[in-house]
């Protein structure tokens, strides 16, 4: 599922660590008030409904698929984020690391269908990861041409077990690239963080950006017709997930 190759979207921090694997497929569900990625509200800071069904082999190949309802603004209030994804993951020598593909498929009110590679690596409870466009089909204006690289994110973090079974993640990423400023709306590359702590599918979030207060118009030019998206607000989010054999 998504939640397994990027940040989750309610805790925010990564899941690859210690990953094993069997000939099986999955599913999974999960519900917040507010679809958070990589510091940016996806759903204009309301709730956020998520599903998805996944393949993993004992070889470490997976695929899978996903998908939320998004709102970008107040016209596309049912708008949909579908992802489509496969990658390798592993254990070696002392680390784990996972590397795949990642697309990412919106309805036509988004105008924007994109690619990533990705990649992390972890040692213990702390993982590094990166993820590069590799492909972007916008709806195109004047001027405007997305090749490979043209936006990247890094994340680190950090997951402390504690011995209730609940886990806390400490989470940074740091977002820069052109395709981002058309995509985001963000006007400057920016640092998010987030503090988090899960039990048994529960979560909860606190979250924040390096972004100012004029970012919150993303980019449009008629900021009065946007909902406010507070980017530079630190926001708190609530959800619950669960994953389950098929």
């Amino acid at each position: 599922m998504k939640t397994r190759i990027a940040a989750l979207a309610i805790t925010g921090f990564l899941a690859s660590s210690g990953t094993t694997f069997a000939d099986e497929w999955s599913a999974n569900f999960g519900a917040s008030n507010n679809y958070i990625w990589r510091g940016l509200t996806q759903s204009i800071n309301e709730g956020a409904i998520s599903g998805g069904i996944d393949y993993a082999s004992d070889s470490g190949f997976y695929l899978g698929t996903w998908a939320s309802n998004v709102s970008y603004d107040a016209d596309d209030a049912y708008s949909y984020e579908h992802d489509m994804y496969f990658g390798f993951s592993g254990e070696a020598s002392g680390f784990s690391y996972d590397i795949g593909y990642l697309y990412y498929n919106y309805d036509e009110n988004a105008g924007y269908d994109f690619g990533e590679i990705y990649g992390s690596i972890a040692v213990g409870n702390f993982s590094l990861g990166l993820s590069l466009l590799a492909n972007a089909e916008p709806d195109e204006g004047p001027g405007e041409d997305f090749g490979f690289a043209k936006a990247s994110y890094t994340s680190l973090d950090y997951v402390i077990p504690l011995a209730s079974g609940a886990e806390i993640g400490l989470h940074a990423g740091f977002h820069e690239g052109d395709f981002m400023y058309s995509f985001n709306g963000a006007t400057d590359d920016y640092w998010d963080f987030n503090v988090s702590i899960a039990k048994d599918g529960f979560s909860a979030m606190i979250t924040t950006t390096t972004l100012g207060d004029d970012d919150n118009g993303d980019g449009v030019e008629d900021y009065a017709s946007m909902p406010a998206r507070d980017n530079d607000e630190m926001k708190f989010v609530v959800g619950y997930s669960m994953d389950f054999e098929l």
